[in-house]
């Protein structure tokens, strides 16, 4: 019991990470123009048309929303592992958005995240 209590907790705290960081950024990116979004760091956006840009931050939000509402509610629960892979997926385009650019580090931090998101989309299909 204590084995999966360890593993649910570890599974809270990477999908609170996950969904403030991904609330944040979807914030900026449905708010914010395209120059200050470049500004503030986030180069991947640069050239993309802003309905695309909104697009995508209006998915973050709400994916980031599928992290913890499904669970905390207990309303269809199998939407948080969706959402993960759903997040994940974003991360592996930001991916190669950012080492076309030659930003590697970048392009490394957002792989680093999809391996956040598969661990939470892995552990609440198979712990929830």
């Amino acid at each position: 019991m204590g084995g999966s209590q360890n593993v649910n907790t570890m599974l809270w705290v990477a999908q609170s990470l996950l969904a403030a960081l991904f609330l944040f950024s979807g914030v900026m990116k449905s708010t914010q123009s395209e120059q200050k979004l470049v500004a503030s760091g986030q180069t991947g956006v640069e050239g993309l048309p802003r309905s695309l840009i909104r697009f995508i931050g209006i998915s973050e939000i709400l994916g980031a929303a599928g992290l913890v509402l499904p669970l905390l509610s207990d309303v269809m629960p199998v939407l948080t592992p969706l959402a993960a892979t759903g997040l994940g997926l974003i991360m592996i385009l930001a991916a190669i958005v950012h080492y076309r650019r030659d930003e590697k580090r970048t392009a490394l931090q957002n792989l680093s995240i999809l391996l956040v998101c598969l661990f939470v989309a892995y552990g609440r299909r198979r712990f929830s």
